[in-house]
C-alpha cells in the first residue's frame, strides 16, 4: 500500500512522527540539525504551493527531467545534493519550525490537490498531482527517517 499526502490517515501518521522529534534529535547522515531539517522540508512544500521559487540552471533542469522517473520510483538516497534555496544553516526556533511544517504539510490532506498550484517544477519539470504526491511523501519520509522517526 502506498502512502499519500492527500490521505488524512497517512497525514496523521506523518504528523505523529514530526511531533516525536525533539531538540535532541540528531541525523543519522548529513550535516543538518533537526531545526534546519524542519525548515528544509517546509521550504520544499512551499514550492508546491507557489510560495517559494527556485533558481535552477538550464543544465540542472535537463538533469532533473532525465532523473525524475528513476528518483520518484525509488527511495531517496542519504546525502543527495539539494538546491541552495533548501539549505538552512542558521539556528531556528524548534517549536515554531515544527508547527509550521505540520501546518503546511496538513494542507495536502485538508485542501487536496487544490493546495498545489505549481505544475511545472523548476528542477523536475512537468508534474502531475501523483508526482507531487510521491515527491512530497518520499522527501519528508526520507528526512524523518534521517532523524530516527
Amino acid at each position: 500500500m502506498t502512502n499519500s499526502i492527500y490521505d488524512t490517515s497517512d497525514t496523521e501518521k506523518i504528523i505523529s512522527r514530526i511531533q516525536s522529534l525533539t531538540t535532541e534529535s540528531t541525523g543519522a547522515w548529513g550535516e543538518m540539525t533537526v531545526d534546519q531539517m524542519l525548515q528544509h522540508c517546509t521550504a520544499a512544500i512551499e514550492v508546491a504551493f507557489g510560495e517559494k521559487e527556485l533558481t535552477v540552471k538550464w543544465m540542472m533542469r535537463i538533469l532533473g527531467k532525465l532523473a525524475k522517473k528513476k528518483i520518484f520510483n525509488s527511495e531517496f538516497q542519504p546525502n543527495s545534493p539539494t538546491a541552495s534555496e533548501f539549505i538552512f544553516s542558521d539556528s531556528y526556533d524548534f517549536e515554531t519550525s515544527k508547527s509550521t511544517l505540520i501546518q503546511k504539510y496538513s494542507r495536502f490532506s485538508n485542501e487536496g490537490k487544490s493546495a498545489i498550484t505549481v505544475m511545472k517544477h523548476p528542477f523536475w519539470g512537468n508534474m502531475t498531482y501523483e508526482d507531487w504526491d510521491k515527491l512530497m511523501w518520499k522527501h519528508l519520509d526520507h528526512h524523518l527517517r534521517q532523524f530516527g522517526v
